[in-house]
Protein backbone atom coordinates (compact mmCIF):
# COMPACT_ATOMS: atom_id res chain seq x y z
CA UNK A 1 0.00 0.00 0.00
CA UNK A 2 2.73 2.43 0.94
CA UNK A 3 4.66 1.65 -2.25
CA UNK A 4 1.55 2.39 -4.31
CA UNK A 5 1.15 5.71 -2.49
CA UNK A 6 4.76 6.67 -3.14
CA UNK A 7 4.44 5.68 -6.78
CA UNK A 8 1.35 7.83 -7.11
CA UNK A 9 3.02 10.81 -5.46
CA UNK A 10 6.11 10.63 -7.65
CA UNK A 11 4.00 10.16 -10.77
CA UNK A 12 2.00 13.25 -9.89
CA UNK A 13 5.19 15.23 -9.29
CA UNK A 14 6.55 14.07 -12.63
CA UNK A 15 3.36 15.14 -14.37
CA UNK A 16 3.47 18.57 -12.77
CA UNK A 17 7.09 18.98 -13.86
CA UNK A 18 5.98 18.60 -17.50
CA UNK A 19 3.49 21.46 -17.30
CA UNK A 20 4.92 24.62 -18.87
CA UNK A 21 5.83 27.18 -16.25
CA UNK A 22 3.73 29.84 -17.90
CA UNK A 23 0.63 27.67 -17.45
CA UNK A 24 0.98 27.81 -13.68
CA UNK A 25 0.03 30.78 -11.58
CA UNK A 26 3.03 33.03 -12.01
CA UNK A 27 3.27 36.31 -10.16
CA UNK A 28 7.07 36.38 -9.94
CA UNK A 29 7.46 39.70 -11.72
CA UNK A 30 4.69 41.30 -9.69
CA UNK A 31 6.28 40.09 -6.44
CA UNK A 32 9.63 41.64 -7.38
CA UNK A 33 8.02 44.92 -8.40
CA UNK A 34 5.97 45.02 -5.23
CA UNK A 35 9.08 44.33 -3.15
CA UNK A 36 10.92 47.10 -4.99
CA UNK A 37 14.18 45.18 -5.25
CA UNK A 38 15.69 42.61 -7.58
CA UNK A 39 17.72 40.21 -5.47
CA UNK A 40 20.79 39.19 -7.44
CA UNK A 41 22.92 36.28 -6.24
CA UNK A 42 26.66 36.03 -6.85
CA UNK A 43 29.93 35.22 -5.08
CA UNK A 44 32.40 38.04 -4.51
CA UNK A 45 35.12 35.44 -4.05
CA UNK A 46 35.02 34.78 -7.79
CA UNK A 47 36.49 38.21 -8.39
CA UNK A 48 36.78 40.16 -11.62
CA UNK A 49 35.54 40.86 -14.11
CA UNK A 50 32.26 39.36 -12.86
CA UNK A 51 31.81 41.07 -9.48
CA UNK A 52 34.58 42.55 -7.35
CA UNK A 53 35.41 45.36 -4.95
CA UNK A 54 36.23 48.64 -6.65
CA UNK A 55 39.90 49.57 -6.13
CA UNK A 56 40.14 52.56 -3.81
CA UNK A 57 36.47 52.19 -2.85
CA UNK A 58 36.19 48.61 -1.55
CA UNK A 59 32.74 49.22 -0.09
CA UNK A 60 31.42 49.48 -3.67
CA UNK A 61 30.91 46.40 -5.82
CA UNK A 62 31.58 46.61 -9.55
CA UNK A 63 31.87 44.09 -12.39
CA UNK A 64 30.14 43.57 -15.70
CA UNK A 65 27.53 41.27 -14.16
CA UNK A 66 26.85 43.84 -11.48
CA UNK A 67 25.98 46.28 -14.26
CA UNK A 68 23.87 43.69 -16.07
CA UNK A 69 21.91 43.11 -12.86
CA UNK A 70 21.33 46.89 -12.66
CA UNK A 71 20.24 46.92 -16.30
CA UNK A 72 17.59 44.27 -15.64
CA UNK A 73 16.44 45.97 -12.43
CA UNK A 74 16.02 49.33 -14.17
CA UNK A 75 14.02 47.71 -16.94
CA UNK A 76 11.42 46.35 -14.51
CA UNK A 77 11.46 49.50 -12.38
CA UNK A 78 13.16 48.33 -9.18
CA UNK A 79 16.49 48.64 -7.40
CA UNK A 80 19.10 45.89 -7.41
CA UNK A 81 20.12 44.13 -4.17
CA UNK A 82 23.27 42.00 -4.06
CA UNK A 83 23.11 38.72 -2.09
CA UNK A 84 26.37 36.93 -1.31
CA UNK A 85 26.53 33.17 -1.79
CA UNK A 86 29.11 30.45 -2.34
CA UNK A 87 29.47 29.97 -6.11
CA UNK A 88 28.69 26.27 -6.34
CA UNK A 89 25.74 26.68 -3.94
CA UNK A 90 24.11 29.59 -5.79
CA UNK A 91 21.63 27.34 -7.68
CA UNK A 92 20.59 25.69 -4.40
CA UNK A 93 20.07 29.12 -2.84
CA UNK A 94 18.00 30.10 -5.88
CA UNK A 95 15.77 27.08 -5.32
CA UNK A 96 15.50 28.10 -1.68
CA UNK A 97 14.22 31.55 -2.67
CA UNK A 98 17.16 33.56 -1.33
CA UNK A 99 17.29 35.62 -4.51
CA UNK A 100 15.55 36.06 -7.88
CA UNK A 101 18.39 35.59 -10.37
CA UNK A 102 21.92 34.24 -10.49
CA UNK A 103 24.43 36.23 -12.54
CA UNK A 104 27.92 34.94 -11.84
CA UNK A 105 29.65 33.40 -14.85
CA UNK A 106 27.33 30.39 -15.09
CA UNK A 107 27.66 28.72 -18.47
CA UNK A 108 24.70 27.46 -20.44
CA UNK A 109 24.22 23.71 -20.54
CA UNK A 110 21.23 21.54 -21.45
CA UNK A 111 21.40 20.04 -17.96
CA UNK A 112 21.02 23.46 -16.32
CA UNK A 113 18.30 24.49 -18.75
CA UNK A 114 16.32 21.40 -17.80
CA UNK A 115 16.25 22.42 -14.14
CA UNK A 116 16.37 26.23 -14.18
CA UNK A 117 15.10 29.05 -16.28
CA UNK A 118 18.01 30.40 -18.34
CA UNK A 119 18.16 33.85 -19.82
CA UNK A 120 19.21 34.45 -23.38
CA UNK A 121 23.02 34.32 -23.40
CA UNK A 122 24.46 37.73 -22.64
CA UNK A 123 28.12 36.94 -23.37
CA UNK A 124 29.95 34.50 -25.64
CA UNK A 125 33.17 33.42 -23.95
CA UNK A 126 36.16 31.44 -25.18
CA UNK A 127 38.66 29.27 -23.34
CA UNK A 128 42.34 30.13 -23.07
CA UNK A 129 45.17 27.67 -22.43
CA UNK A 130 47.73 29.02 -19.92
CA UNK A 131 51.23 27.68 -19.21
CA UNK A 132 54.33 28.91 -17.42
CA UNK A 133 56.12 31.62 -19.37
CA UNK A 134 59.33 29.61 -19.81
CA UNK A 135 57.54 26.58 -21.31
CA UNK A 136 58.09 27.71 -24.89
CA UNK A 137 57.45 24.22 -26.26
CA UNK A 138 53.72 24.44 -25.41
CA UNK A 139 51.88 26.74 -27.80
CA UNK A 140 48.70 24.82 -28.48
CA UNK A 141 46.49 22.07 -27.18
CA UNK A 142 48.32 19.56 -29.37
CA UNK A 143 51.62 20.63 -27.80
CA UNK A 144 50.12 20.11 -24.36
CA UNK A 145 48.90 16.66 -25.38
CA UNK A 146 52.42 15.68 -26.42
CA UNK A 147 53.87 17.06 -23.18
CA UNK A 148 51.38 15.16 -21.05
CA UNK A 149 52.03 11.95 -22.99
CA UNK A 150 55.81 12.30 -22.77
CA UNK A 151 56.36 13.50 -19.21
CA UNK A 152 52.93 13.53 -17.56
CA UNK A 153 51.42 16.39 -15.62
CA UNK A 154 48.11 17.81 -14.50
CA UNK A 155 45.73 20.45 -15.82
CA UNK A 156 44.19 22.92 -13.35
CA UNK A 157 40.57 23.98 -13.69
CA UNK A 158 37.82 25.72 -11.79
CA UNK A 159 35.54 23.06 -10.36
CA UNK A 160 32.06 23.00 -11.88
CA UNK A 161 33.00 25.08 -14.93
CA UNK A 162 32.44 24.11 -18.58
CA UNK A 163 36.22 24.05 -19.10
CA UNK A 164 36.31 20.70 -17.29
CA UNK A 165 34.06 18.99 -19.85
CA UNK A 166 36.00 20.58 -22.74
CA UNK A 167 39.30 19.32 -21.33
CA UNK A 168 37.95 15.80 -20.81
CA UNK A 169 36.48 15.75 -24.33
CA UNK A 170 39.81 16.78 -25.84
CA UNK A 171 42.24 14.63 -23.85
CA UNK A 172 39.95 11.79 -22.88
CA UNK A 173 38.70 10.68 -19.47
CA UNK A 174 42.22 9.65 -18.37
CA UNK A 175 43.49 13.25 -18.22
CA UNK A 176 44.70 14.18 -14.73
CA UNK A 177 42.69 17.22 -13.64
CA UNK A 178 43.25 19.35 -10.52
CA UNK A 179 40.02 21.14 -9.54
CA UNK A 180 40.08 24.39 -7.54
CA UNK A 181 37.42 26.45 -5.81
CA UNK A 182 38.78 29.75 -7.12
CA UNK A 183 40.06 30.84 -10.51
CA UNK A 184 43.04 32.67 -9.04
CA UNK A 185 43.96 29.60 -6.99
CA UNK A 186 44.04 27.52 -10.18
CA UNK A 187 46.28 30.06 -11.92
CA UNK A 188 48.55 30.44 -8.90
CA UNK A 189 49.02 26.67 -8.66
CA UNK A 190 49.97 26.59 -12.35
CA UNK A 191 52.42 29.45 -11.91
CA UNK A 192 54.04 27.64 -8.97
CA UNK A 193 53.92 24.23 -10.73
CA UNK A 194 52.31 22.87 -7.58
CA UNK A 195 51.57 19.14 -7.47
CA UNK A 196 52.69 18.50 -11.03
CA UNK A 197 50.39 21.09 -12.65
CA UNK A 198 51.69 22.15 -16.07
CA UNK A 199 48.75 24.05 -17.57
CA UNK A 200 45.53 25.86 -16.76
CA UNK A 201 42.36 26.21 -18.83
CA UNK A 202 40.67 29.50 -18.13
CA UNK A 203 37.80 31.59 -19.43
CA UNK A 204 39.33 34.28 -21.64
CA UNK A 205 37.65 37.21 -19.80
CA UNK A 206 39.13 35.97 -16.51
CA UNK A 207 42.62 35.66 -17.99
CA UNK A 208 42.39 39.12 -19.54
CA UNK A 209 41.44 40.54 -16.15
CA UNK A 210 44.11 38.78 -14.07
CA UNK A 211 46.95 38.47 -16.57
CA UNK A 212 48.93 41.31 -14.98
CA UNK A 213 48.70 39.60 -11.58
CA UNK A 214 50.38 36.43 -12.87
CA UNK A 215 53.57 37.44 -14.72
CA UNK A 216 54.80 33.86 -14.57
CA UNK A 217 52.02 32.69 -16.90
CA UNK A 218 51.38 33.23 -20.60
CA UNK A 219 48.64 32.40 -23.06
CA UNK A 220 49.47 29.38 -25.22
CA UNK A 221 47.95 29.80 -28.66
CA UNK A 222 44.63 31.26 -29.69
CA UNK A 223 41.45 30.87 -27.63
CA UNK A 224 39.55 27.63 -28.18
CA UNK A 225 35.99 26.51 -27.71
CA UNK A 226 33.03 28.75 -27.11
CA UNK A 227 30.28 28.91 -24.56
CA UNK A 228 27.67 31.28 -23.21
CA UNK A 229 27.16 33.03 -19.89
CA UNK A 230 23.51 33.00 -18.85
CA UNK A 231 21.46 34.09 -15.87
CA UNK A 232 19.56 31.48 -13.88
CA UNK A 233 16.03 31.84 -12.52
CA UNK A 234 13.54 29.42 -11.06
CA UNK A 235 11.61 27.63 -13.79
CA UNK A 236 8.33 28.74 -12.26
CA UNK A 237 9.33 32.42 -12.57
CA UNK A 238 8.45 32.59 -16.26
CA UNK A 239 7.13 36.15 -16.15
CA UNK A 240 10.32 37.48 -14.57
CA UNK A 241 12.49 35.48 -16.98
CA UNK A 242 10.61 37.02 -19.90
CA UNK A 243 11.21 40.49 -18.45
CA UNK A 244 14.93 39.76 -17.93
CA UNK A 245 15.27 38.63 -21.55
CA UNK A 246 13.47 41.77 -22.72
CA UNK A 247 15.92 43.86 -20.68
CA UNK A 248 18.93 42.13 -22.27
CA UNK A 249 17.51 42.62 -25.76
CA UNK A 250 16.82 46.28 -25.07
CA UNK A 251 20.36 46.60 -23.74
CA UNK A 252 21.71 45.24 -27.03
CA UNK A 253 19.49 47.44 -29.16
CA UNK A 254 20.52 50.57 -27.26
CA UNK A 255 24.19 49.63 -27.15
CA UNK A 256 24.29 49.75 -23.37
CA UNK A 257 25.22 46.07 -23.04
CA UNK A 258 28.03 46.44 -25.56
CA UNK A 259 29.42 49.47 -23.74
CA UNK A 260 29.42 47.54 -20.47
CA UNK A 261 31.63 44.91 -22.08
CA UNK A 262 33.82 47.62 -23.59
CA UNK A 263 34.51 49.23 -20.20
CA UNK A 264 35.71 45.90 -18.84
CA UNK A 265 37.89 45.11 -21.88
CA UNK A 266 35.58 42.30 -22.99
CA UNK A 267 34.36 43.66 -26.30
CA UNK A 268 35.93 42.08 -29.38
CA UNK A 269 35.16 40.88 -32.91
CA UNK A 270 33.63 37.66 -31.57
CA UNK A 271 31.16 39.63 -29.43
CA UNK A 272 30.37 41.95 -32.35
CA UNK A 273 29.49 39.01 -34.59
CA UNK A 274 27.42 37.32 -31.90
CA UNK A 275 25.54 40.53 -31.05
CA UNK A 276 24.75 41.18 -34.72
CA UNK A 277 23.35 37.65 -35.01
CA UNK A 278 21.21 38.10 -31.91
CA UNK A 279 19.77 41.39 -33.12
CA UNK A 280 19.14 40.03 -36.62
CA UNK A 281 17.25 37.09 -35.11
CA UNK A 282 15.22 39.31 -32.77
CA UNK A 283 14.43 41.86 -35.49
CA UNK A 284 13.64 39.38 -38.25
CA UNK A 285 11.67 41.99 -40.16
CA UNK A 286 14.86 43.95 -40.67
CA UNK A 287 16.99 42.59 -43.46
CA UNK A 288 20.24 43.84 -41.95
CA UNK A 289 20.58 44.51 -38.29
CA UNK A 290 23.81 45.43 -36.57
CA UNK A 291 24.71 46.43 -33.06
CA UNK A 292 24.99 50.15 -32.31
CA UNK A 293 28.50 51.48 -32.35
CA UNK A 294 30.42 51.12 -29.10
CA UNK A 295 31.03 54.57 -27.69
CA UNK A 296 32.94 53.80 -24.49
CA UNK A 297 36.58 52.78 -24.22
CA UNK A 298 38.31 50.39 -21.87
CA UNK A 299 38.45 51.59 -18.27
CA UNK A 300 41.88 50.44 -16.99
CA UNK A 301 40.59 50.42 -13.41
CA UNK A 302 37.93 47.86 -14.39
CA UNK A 303 39.47 45.90 -17.24
CA UNK A 304 42.42 44.50 -15.29
CA UNK A 305 43.14 43.68 -11.70
CA UNK A 306 44.43 46.84 -10.05
CA UNK A 307 43.68 45.87 -6.47
CA UNK A 308 46.22 46.85 -3.81
CA UNK A 309 48.78 44.28 -2.80
CA UNK A 310 50.80 43.57 0.32
CA UNK A 311 50.20 45.87 3.26
CA UNK A 312 48.45 48.37 0.98
CA UNK A 313 45.64 45.82 0.90
CA UNK A 314 45.61 45.81 4.71
CA UNK A 315 45.26 49.59 4.82
CA UNK A 316 42.46 49.64 2.25
CA UNK A 317 40.49 46.55 3.21
CA UNK A 318 41.46 45.81 6.80
CA UNK A 319 38.32 47.44 8.16
CA UNK A 320 36.21 45.04 6.07
CA UNK A 321 37.89 42.16 7.90
CA UNK A 322 37.18 43.85 11.23
CA UNK A 323 33.50 44.12 10.28
CA UNK A 324 33.45 40.43 9.37
CA UNK A 325 35.08 39.62 12.73
CA UNK A 326 32.01 41.09 14.45
CA UNK A 327 29.91 38.44 12.66
CA UNK A 328 32.26 35.76 13.97
CA UNK A 329 31.90 37.11 17.51
CA UNK A 330 28.11 37.23 17.22
CA UNK A 331 27.92 33.66 15.94
CA UNK A 332 30.18 32.35 18.70
CA UNK A 333 28.59 34.26 21.57
CA UNK A 334 25.10 33.16 20.56
CA UNK A 335 25.95 29.56 19.71
CA UNK A 336 28.12 28.60 22.69
CA UNK A 337 25.64 29.35 25.52
CA UNK A 338 22.97 27.49 23.56
CA UNK A 339 25.38 24.57 23.06
CA UNK A 340 26.10 24.44 26.81
CA UNK A 341 22.39 24.55 27.64
CA UNK A 342 21.54 21.75 25.19
CA UNK A 343 24.58 19.69 26.21
CA UNK A 344 23.85 20.01 29.93
CA UNK A 345 20.21 19.04 29.34
CA UNK A 346 21.23 15.96 27.37
CA UNK A 347 23.67 14.97 30.11
CA UNK A 348 21.07 15.31 32.87
CA UNK A 349 18.66 13.19 30.85
CA UNK A 350 21.32 10.53 30.33
CA UNK A 351 22.38 10.39 33.97
CA UNK A 352 19.11 10.96 35.82
CA UNK A 353 16.33 10.28 33.32
CA UNK A 354 14.63 7.03 32.40
CA UNK A 355 16.50 4.27 30.65
CA UNK A 356 14.83 5.08 27.33
CA UNK A 357 15.61 8.77 27.72
CA UNK A 358 19.21 7.91 28.55
CA UNK A 359 19.56 5.84 25.41
CA UNK A 360 18.03 8.59 23.28
CA UNK A 361 20.50 11.07 24.78
CA UNK A 362 23.41 8.75 23.98
CA UNK A 363 22.18 8.34 20.40
CA UNK A 364 21.92 12.13 20.06
CA UNK A 365 25.51 12.58 21.18
CA UNK A 366 26.87 9.89 18.86
CA UNK A 367 24.92 11.08 15.80
CA UNK A 368 25.79 14.76 16.25
CA UNK A 369 29.40 14.07 17.18
CA UNK A 370 29.82 11.56 14.37
CA UNK A 371 28.60 13.74 11.49
CA UNK A 372 30.39 16.74 9.97
CA UNK A 373 29.40 20.27 10.92
CA UNK A 374 29.07 21.20 7.25
CA UNK A 375 26.51 18.44 6.71
CA UNK A 376 24.51 19.61 9.72
CA UNK A 377 24.51 23.16 8.37
CA UNK A 378 23.27 21.89 4.99
CA UNK A 379 20.44 19.99 6.67
CA UNK A 380 19.29 23.02 8.66
CA UNK A 381 19.65 25.57 5.86
CA UNK A 382 18.58 23.59 2.78
CA UNK A 383 16.84 20.38 3.78
CA UNK A 384 14.53 21.52 6.60
CA UNK A 385 12.76 24.21 4.48
CA UNK A 386 12.45 21.70 1.63
CA UNK A 387 11.03 19.09 3.98
CA UNK A 388 8.61 21.64 5.44
CA UNK A 389 7.32 22.57 1.99
CA UNK A 390 6.89 18.87 1.16
CA UNK A 391 4.96 18.11 4.34
CA UNK A 392 2.96 21.35 4.21
CA UNK A 393 2.41 22.22 0.52
CA UNK A 394 2.59 25.94 -0.12
CA UNK A 395 4.44 26.72 3.10
CA UNK A 396 7.22 29.29 2.92
CA UNK A 397 9.16 28.16 5.99
CA UNK A 398 12.83 29.03 5.97
CA UNK A 399 15.62 29.85 8.40
CA UNK A 400 17.97 32.74 7.66
CA UNK A 401 21.61 31.91 7.01
CA UNK A 402 22.76 33.60 10.21
CA UNK A 403 20.35 31.78 12.52
CA UNK A 404 20.94 28.52 10.64
CA UNK A 405 24.61 28.97 11.44
CA UNK A 406 23.91 29.71 15.12
CA UNK A 407 21.67 26.65 15.41
CA UNK A 408 24.09 24.41 13.52
CA UNK A 409 27.06 25.42 15.65
CA UNK A 410 25.03 25.06 18.84
CA UNK A 411 23.80 21.57 17.95
CA UNK A 412 27.25 20.41 16.84
CA UNK A 413 29.04 21.63 19.95
CA UNK A 414 26.25 20.51 22.28
CA UNK A 415 27.38 16.90 21.77
CA UNK A 416 30.87 17.75 22.99
CA UNK A 417 29.56 19.85 25.87
CA UNK A 418 27.30 16.95 26.88
CA UNK A 419 30.30 14.65 27.23
CA UNK A 420 32.30 17.29 29.07
CA UNK A 421 29.49 17.89 31.57
CA UNK A 422 28.91 14.16 31.96
CA UNK A 423 32.54 13.75 32.97
CA UNK A 424 32.28 16.78 35.27
CA UNK A 425 29.16 15.52 37.05
CA UNK A 426 30.61 12.05 37.45
CA UNK A 427 33.78 13.57 38.92
CA UNK A 428 31.81 15.04 41.84
CA UNK A 429 32.06 12.59 44.78
CA UNK A 430 28.91 10.51 45.18
CA UNK A 431 28.87 11.43 48.86
CA UNK A 432 27.85 14.99 47.95
CA UNK A 433 24.56 13.82 46.48
CA UNK A 434 23.98 11.28 49.24
CA UNK A 435 24.53 13.92 51.93
CA UNK A 436 22.10 16.31 50.26
CA UNK A 437 19.44 13.61 49.97
CA UNK A 438 20.00 12.60 53.61
CA UNK A 439 19.30 16.18 54.66
CA UNK A 440 15.95 15.99 52.91
CA UNK A 441 16.87 18.03 49.83
CA UNK A 442 14.86 17.00 46.73
CA UNK A 443 16.93 15.36 44.01
CA UNK A 444 16.31 18.06 41.41
CA UNK A 445 17.30 20.79 43.88
CA UNK A 446 20.41 18.86 44.88
CA UNK A 447 21.44 18.49 41.27
CA UNK A 448 20.89 22.21 40.66
CA UNK A 449 22.50 23.54 43.86
CA UNK A 450 25.15 20.93 44.67
CA UNK A 451 26.25 18.93 41.62
CA UNK A 452 26.05 21.41 38.73
CA UNK A 453 28.05 24.21 40.47
CA UNK A 454 30.85 21.79 41.37
CA UNK A 455 30.82 20.23 37.91
CA UNK A 456 30.96 23.69 36.33
CA UNK A 457 34.17 24.42 38.19
CA UNK A 458 35.66 21.20 36.82
CA UNK A 459 34.62 21.72 33.20
CA UNK A 460 35.72 25.35 32.77
CA UNK A 461 39.05 24.49 31.05
CA UNK A 462 37.61 22.11 28.40
CA UNK A 463 34.55 24.32 27.81
CA UNK A 464 36.83 27.31 27.29
CA UNK A 465 38.85 25.24 24.88
CA UNK A 466 35.69 24.44 22.92
CA UNK A 467 34.65 28.10 22.92
CA UNK A 468 37.95 29.09 21.34
CA UNK A 469 37.60 26.27 18.81
CA UNK A 470 34.10 27.53 18.03
CA UNK A 471 35.51 30.90 16.97
CA UNK A 472 37.53 29.13 14.29
CA UNK A 473 34.82 26.66 13.29
CA UNK A 474 32.55 29.55 12.34
CA UNK A 475 34.52 29.43 9.08
CA UNK A 476 32.39 26.43 8.07
CA UNK A 477 29.32 28.68 8.06
CA UNK A 478 30.47 30.25 4.80
CA UNK A 479 29.01 27.21 2.99
CA UNK A 480 25.54 28.56 3.81
CA UNK A 481 26.46 32.11 2.72
CA UNK A 482 27.38 33.58 6.11
CA UNK A 483 30.27 35.96 5.45
CA UNK A 484 32.31 35.69 8.61
CA UNK A 485 35.99 36.53 9.09
CA UNK A 486 37.57 33.64 7.19
CA UNK A 487 35.22 34.01 4.22
CA UNK A 488 35.91 37.74 4.03
CA UNK A 489 39.62 36.94 4.12
CA UNK A 490 39.33 34.46 1.23
CA UNK A 491 37.41 37.02 -0.83
CA UNK A 492 40.00 39.76 -0.48
CA UNK A 493 43.06 37.48 -0.53
CA UNK A 494 42.00 36.06 -3.89
CA UNK A 495 41.05 39.48 -5.22
CA UNK A 496 44.24 41.26 -4.17
CA UNK A 497 46.69 38.31 -4.03
CA UNK A 498 47.74 39.74 -0.64
CA UNK A 499 47.55 36.29 0.92
CA UNK A 500 50.25 36.79 3.55
CA UNK A 501 49.52 40.34 4.72
CA UNK A 502 45.76 39.88 4.95
CA UNK A 503 46.36 36.45 6.48
CA UNK A 504 48.45 38.00 9.25
CA UNK A 505 45.70 40.50 10.01
CA UNK A 506 43.10 37.72 10.06
CA UNK A 507 45.24 35.67 12.45
CA UNK A 508 45.64 38.68 14.74
CA UNK A 509 41.88 39.22 14.76
CA UNK A 510 41.24 35.58 15.71
CA UNK A 511 43.83 35.89 18.47
CA UNK A 512 42.27 39.14 19.68
CA UNK A 513 38.91 37.38 19.93
CA UNK A 514 40.11 34.23 21.70
CA UNK A 515 42.81 35.51 24.07
CA UNK A 516 40.51 37.60 26.31
CA UNK A 517 38.33 34.52 26.66
CA UNK A 518 41.31 32.51 27.87
CA UNK A 519 42.18 35.20 30.42
CA UNK A 520 38.58 35.41 31.64
CA UNK A 521 38.31 31.64 31.95
CA UNK A 522 41.52 31.52 33.97
CA UNK A 523 40.28 34.15 36.39
CA UNK A 524 36.88 32.46 36.69
CA UNK A 525 38.52 29.13 37.38
CA UNK A 526 40.69 30.72 40.05
CA UNK A 527 37.69 32.43 41.62
CA UNK A 528 35.55 29.31 41.73
CA UNK A 529 38.44 27.37 43.17
CA UNK A 530 38.92 29.85 45.97
CA UNK A 531 35.70 28.91 47.72
CA UNK A 532 34.19 32.40 47.38
CA UNK A 533 31.21 31.16 45.42
CA UNK A 534 27.86 30.59 47.09
CA UNK A 535 26.21 27.22 46.67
Amino acid sequence: MMSLFRTGVFSLLGLLATIPAIALADDSLAVIQQRGTLRWGADREGGGPFVFHKPGQPEQLVGFESEIASLIAEHIGVKVQFVQGQWDKLPDMLDRGDFDIVLNGFEYSPERAAVYGTTTPYYLYELQLLVRAEKTAINSWDDLRQTLSASGGRVSLLGGAAAEQFTVDYFGPSVDIALFDGVTDAMRATELQADGIVANVQDLPIWNFYSNAFPGLRAAGAPVGQGFYVGLTRRKDAAFLQAANAALLQGRRSGRLQNIFARYGMWNATQQKYTDEQLATADSAVTESSAPAVTESVDPRLAQSTSPTGFDAVRERGWLLVQAASITVALSCLAMPLAILIGLSVTLVRLYGSRLAGRMGAIYVEVVRGTPLVLQLYVIYFLIPELASFLIPGSQFSISAFWSAVLGLAINYSAYEAEIYRAGLQAVPRGQMEAAMALGMPRNLAIRRILIPQATRIVIPPVTNDFIALFKDTAACSVITVVELSKEYYIHARDTQAVVSLGLLTAMLYLAMSYPLSVLAGRLEKYLGSGEQTV
